[in-house]
């Protein structure tokens, strides 16, 4: 399915892509509802419905993966209770013979995550999955998401990377199309990025279900 001699570096995601997505969608969509719900002291039909008009208004802005961000507009303490539920974060069953496979084959490997820094530091020390990569970066350090052009112009000049000979991979075909669009050489979608949920289809992109499929 892909062609190895012509790729270099490996970009990963982290949410849906090396992590179980299950956690970050019990989060949001659970636990974050939930909490909204007592502390304001209103029905949970009316917690989602305000967090829902909130969550679109942020869509595919950097301010959707940003702690801090939503800690001000729920006044809610998002990090606590980031820390608090980190034993509900996982690796996929594919992710480290998938990332040690890698690294015997010699392509460098970076993780690109949209996630906010502390989410990101939170989910490195749940799962110890900092050692198995050659790199990471969250996006907020150069103030764009992965769906702006200008974030993929700023990692190439960080990283030095050959956007032809680069495959990136991510459970969003949004974020897939604007890597391509910008020049990334090969996309790989995720189908099952979270094990509570059914396989999604993408439409533009090859994808799969298993990493250890591409060894």
């Amino acid at each position: 399915m892909l062609n190895w001699s012509e790729i270099d570096t490996v970009l990963l995601d982290m949410d849906g892509t090396l992590l179980d997505l299950a956690f970050d969608r019990y989060f949001w969509l659970e636990h974050v509802p939930e909490q909204l719900s007592q502390q304001r002291d209103i029905s949970r039909a009316e917690a989602d419905a305000i967090i829902t008009e909130k969550y679109q208004a942020a869509a595919h802005t950097l301010n959707w993966y940003c702690l801090d961000y939503w800690a001000e507009a729920l006044s809610l303490d998002i990090r606590a209770m980031t820390w608090a539920m980190r034993s509900r974060i996982a690796l996929r069953d594919d992710t480290l013979p998938f990332l040690q496979a890698l690294r015997r084959a010699g392509k460098s490997t970076i993780l690109l995550t949209n996630a906010h820094p502390y989410n990101l530091d939170v989910k490195l020390a749940q799962t110890g999955l900092a050692p198995h990569l050659d790199l990471l970066l969250s996006t907020h350090t150069f103030g764009y998401p992965k769906e702006d052009p200008r974030l993929w112009h700023a990692v190439q000049q960080h990283t030095g990377f050959s956007a032809p000979r680069t495959l990136f991979i991510d459970d969003s075909e949004v974020i897939l199309d604007a890597a391509k669009l910008w020049g990334i050489g090969e996309s790989l979608g995720v189908k099952n990025p979270d094990s509570g949920r059914p396989e999604q289809i993408f439409q533009r992109h090859r994808a799969t279900d298993d990493y250890r499929t591409l060894i």
